[in-house]
């Protein structure tokens, strides 16, 4: 026999989401003119092309925790939780504030961490907080790169690349020599550029790599430490052989080919590469670091 659920019911449990209506309005005013200024700016370049990924993944992820939001009116933070959400509240207003006014996109993407966290504590306390840690976490791979951190460890990266790709290019007997990262290989020159560097793309797969480890929920503190120490090698690793098939091309097809569909094609297979060695890497450890059984409540 079916039972029909009353009408009243339904319409209760949905009284709570009612309060916050006026918070995600203000939401949507603060930072859907920061998304669009982002969509027709750096979310067009190759190196935070991941920007509206991230984006959907964390609105998933606080779809999937939505039943936090159905509190129970009687739960009301304490006043250290409220507190520090006033406290985080401020600052991330204040951050958007220097952000917007300024032009400093550091500080106005990143102020959403801290006003969504600090809304979290104002109303729902902790226990929200904990719910939604990691899709406020994941926000922090929208948030560009600092430019001195990007000077500083792209000319150290790029140098360790072109090395590494001659070297293996060389024993394998292709004429190829470097002069700091120019790589002349047969009649071509070739530069590895900033962007052959790999450090957006290790950005990104670091992104993707700790949101698997998150979906996967894998028991074995073991096994999650490995894999979030291998992310960045295995971006590094990967980004090597992207470069060594850039210049194969080149050597096999010519320029026009290096430089046209094949280039940009190669970027994707840098992804891919990554995420594939991230998974065997995953599966070799589980033979060595297996899933405990979860307990049942």
């Amino acid at each position: 026999m079916n039972t029909l659920v009353p009408r009243a019911s339904v319409l209760d449990a949905l009284v709570p989401l009612k309060a916050w209506w006026p918070i995600v309005l203000g939401l949507l005013v603060l930072y859907v003119p920061t998304y669009w200024m982002l969509a027709h700016g750096i979310w067009n370049s190759d190196d935070y092309a991941h920007g509206p990924i991230v984006l959907v993944v964390t609105l998933y992820l606080i779809w999937q925790q939505r039943a936090v939001f159905m509190h129970d009116a009687s739960r009301v933070p304490g006043r250290g939780e409220a507190f520090v959400g006033w406290v985080l509240l401020v600052f991330g207003l204040l951050a958007y504030a220097v952000g917007r006014s300024q032009d400093i996109i550091i500080f106005e993407i990143g102020s959403q961490i801290p006003v969504i966290l600090g809304v979290l504590l104002v109303t729902l306390g902790m226990t929200a907080a904990r719910a939604l840690w990691f899709a406020l976490f994941f926000l922090l791979f929208m948030v560009p790169l600092p430019g001195f951190f990007v000077d500083a460890v792209t000319g150290p990266l790029k140098n360790y690349i072109s090395i590494i790709a001659e070297q293996i290019l060389y024993a394998a007997g292709y004429p190829i020599a470097r002069s700091g990262v120019v790589l002349t290989v047969g009649q071509y020159q070739l530069l590895v550029a900033d962007a052959c560097s790999g450090l957006h793309s290790m950005f990104s797969l670091s992104a993707m790599g700790l949101l698997y480890l998150y979906l996967m929920q894998r028991t074995s503190v073991a096994r999650n430490l490995i894999i979030m120490a291998a992310i960045i090698p295995i971006a590094f690793a990967a980004n090597i052989v992207r470069v060594m098939v850039l210049i194969l091309v080149t050597y096999h097809l010519g320029d026009e080919a290096g430089q046209g569909f094949l280039h940009g094609f190669a970027g994707i297979m840098l992804f891919v590469i990554g995420l594939l060695f991230l998974f065997l890497l995953d599966w070799v450890l589980g033979f060595i670091f297996p899933d405990r059984p979860r307990a049942r409540a």
